[in-house]
């Protein structure tokens, strides 16, 4: 069973920093991307975007809002992924949700499958 968990979340103010982190398990951790997104107060689901991404072979993208701003890595030993948010913004105010890509039985990846319950960044001014 796929158990994805965020922490890290909380209250800051404008130019401040959090680290969020999110542990992984009963996933073939690496083998398929990960990511995160995050989906601002009252806004649907549809609108979900995404912060940062890696792929299995370590490639990064950053959504052109956090890029410089933010830092997405990952420990395969202990199956956790990071995000360190810095020069935060009030714009930045969200749920962040941890993604994994669903290693299929053909060796391919589907995508925005399995999320984690998320965890609230807010940021005032």
């Amino acid at each position: 069973q796929v158990q994805l968990v965020e922490s890290g979340g909380g209250s800051v103010q404008a130019g401040g920093s959090l680290k969020l982190s999110c542990s992984m398990s009963g996933v073939t951790f690496g083998e398929c991307g990960m990511g995160w997104y995050r989906q601002a107060p009252g806004k649907p689901r549809e609108t979900r975007e995404m912060v940062a991404r890696i792929s299995s072979i370590g490639a990064i993208e950053y959504g052109d809002s956090v890029m410089g701003r933010f830092t997405i890595s990952r420990d395969k030993a202990k199956k956790m992924l990071y995000l360190d948010m810095t020069s935060l913004k009030t714009e930045d105010t969200a749920t962040y949700y941890c993604e994994s890509d669903r290693l299929l039985s053909w060796g391919g990846c589907e995508t925005l499958v399995d999320w984690g319950q998320g965890t609230l960044v807010h940021v005032s001014s």
